[in-house]
């Protein structure tokens, strides 16, 4: 058995287009930006952001449970169990012993570091809440995970900044092809649209300013991009030996058929523009899912809608892949989901090769004139065999998921 026999059987997503998978697909497909001016931002440098709409989840949850989970968590679990149900799983039932958790966060909790911070300073040491550390840990995002569905495998979080989502699936699939389990949960999760962590990334610059106009401040690839805009949700993969999951019946949706990862060693927050850790990222995948650069027909761009990222990943991708895929950013429409990023991607990037539909770039309006990149700007339908999900981070970490049909 090899890593390239790796299966995706079910989605679970948790995004700003919606909370399901069919819910962000339907806004993808139709390059609804969900953008907006976020009062719980109000006073800041920048008020933008992209918020879950509806998200409950004390229905979803249960009050008293969601009551001790940060809101990280909180969307980690929803799509969970999205993933696992689609997946024809049963907790109830299944080996929990051979059932891994692999989930990526850039941060973790820090609205929870927050709200108990200004207890400290407002009330006093003994007013700070017992459940700090179990709600704003990391690792928690895998524990709980495990807890609500008796997941007793290897269980771990991933950290590499907006890479953090594909590190994890990389590593699931990983941990499959060496037996370690026979299930996977796998993917990431983010809410860091907090005061203090939005004043840091304001400080940067790194986010869009376009208040006058919300819904197209995010327009990866223009030439008038400014920034990102953050955003918050989750994406959860159910991954499993091909083998297995045609055993029991499964439906395959699509394989993770590739994995590359790599180190910019460059700088703490930019990418380095010649795209080098990048390409031998893209390059690294490729090779695991024995293709060509020919072969790719998609790729799910990093496309952040930053100045620097997007110059430099777009060069990367008219220089490495010699079939002129066609080359979507989703963030024009999700925002940037930071660490959960890569993991909505890929899961959107398995609707793609499984449906045969690319989504559009929301907001393009001028393809930036240095970039030699054929951008989708309208939901284009045609077979993909092979698509590509891009993830970089700072820190220059660098993942590359290769996604192909059954």
């Amino acid at each position: 058995m090899t890593a390239t026999d790796t299966a995706v059987t079910g989605l679970g997503l948790v995004t700003p287009g919606g909370v399901g998978t069919e819910a962000t697909w339907e806004a993808v497909l139709a390059g609804r930006a969900t953008a907006a001016l976020d009062p719980v931002l109000d006073g800041q440098p920048v008020r933008l952001s992209c918020r879950v709409p509806g998200f409950d989840p004390d229905a979803l949850l249960g009050a008293r449970r969601a009551l001790r989970l940060d809101r990280f968590v909180q969307f980690a679990l929803v799509a969970a169990k999205e993933a696992v149900a689609d997946a024809g799983l049963d907790p109830a039932t299944w080996d929990g012993a051979r059932v891994g958790v692999v989930l990526g966060c850039a941060d973790g909790g820090p609205g929870t570091v927050e709200a108990q911070h200004r207890a400290l300073l407002d009330e006093g040491p003994r007013h700070v809440s017992p459940l700090l550390l179990p709600m704003q840990l990391p690792n928690m995002l895998a524990g709980q995970t495990a807890i609500e569905l008796g997941a007793r495998g290897p269980n771990l979080v991933v950290a590499t900044a907006c890479a953090s989502g594909a590190t994890a699936i990389g590593t699931a699939r990983d941990l499959l092809a060496l037996d370690r389990c026979d299930v996977v949960l796998a993917g990431g999760s983010e809410a860091m649209i907090t005061p203090l962590v939005m004043a840091g990334f304001a400080s940067m610059g790194a986010l869009s300013r376009r208040e006058d106009d919300p819904a197209t401040a995010s327009r990866p690839f223009d030439t008038g991009r400014d920034g990102f805009v953050a955003a918050e949700g989750a994406g959860v993969l159910v991954l499993e030996r091909a083998a297995d999951a045609r055993a029991r019946g499964a439906r395959i949706r699509a394989r993770i058929a590739g994995y590359g990862a790599t180190a910019d060693a460059h700088h703490m927050t930019s990418p380095d523009p010649s795209g080098r850790g990048a390409e031998a990222a893209v390059r690294a995948a490729l090779a695991d899912a024995g293709a060509s650069p020919g072969d790719v027909r998609h790729v799910n761009a990093h496309g952040t809608s930053t100045p620097l990222n997007d110059l430099a990943e777009g060069r990367m991708l008219a220089r490495v892949l010699t079939g002129a895929p066609l080359v979507t950013s989703t963030k024009g429409v999700t925002g940037h989901l930071l660490g959960a990023a890569g993991a909505v991607e890929a899961a959107l990037a398995v609707l793609t090769v499984e449906r045969s539909l690319i989504p559009p770039t929301a907001s393009l309006q001028e393809l930036d004139p240095r970039l030699d990149i054929e951008v989708a700007t309208s939901a284009t339908g045609g077979r993909t065999a092979l698509a590509l999900s891009n993830s970089f981070g700072f820190g220059g970490q660098n993942a590359v998921l290769a996604v192909a049909a059954t």
